[in-house]
Formats: C-alpha cells, structure tokens, sequence
C-alpha cells in the first residue's frame, strides 16, 4: 500500500495480474487494504482486459509435443 500511495498521482504504474479485483483482498489480507490500493490504481486509469490463449502456453506445449514426438 505505501508503494502504491507514494506513487499515486505522481508516477505511472504498470501492473499485470491474471487475478481479478474481487479476489485481491485475498491477496492483499483483507478488502479494507485491497479497495485503498485499487482506488488509487484505478484513478485516471487504464485497464485493459486481454482474453484468449497464452502466447506462452501455446509454445511451450507445442515444444513438449514435439519432445514427446521425438523420443
């Protein structure tokens, strides 16, 4: 919470996650401290939601099948 309250506002912040907001106080030990840090993220934001297959799955499993496909 301190890194993100100490850049709100004055510096940009990039995060990735494959974990929707509803679950970060999970994350985080509770709502109360999950709702500060994502107003602040979310204020004059961006949030862009990418759906579809992992670019890196799908190499790594075509690479294990053909691995497998070799022996």
């Amino acid at each position: 919470f301190q890194l993100i309250s100490s850049r709100y506002e004055k510096s940009s912040t990039i995060i990735t996650t494959n974990v929707v907001f509803s679950e970060w106080g999970e994350i985080f030990g509770g709502a109360t401290i999950a709702n500060a840090i994502l107003d602040r993220l979310l204020h004059h934001s961006y949030v862009i939601f990418i759906k579809g297959p992992s670019y890196r799955l799908q190499s790594k499993t075509a690479y294990f099948s053909n691995t497998n496909q070799q022996n």
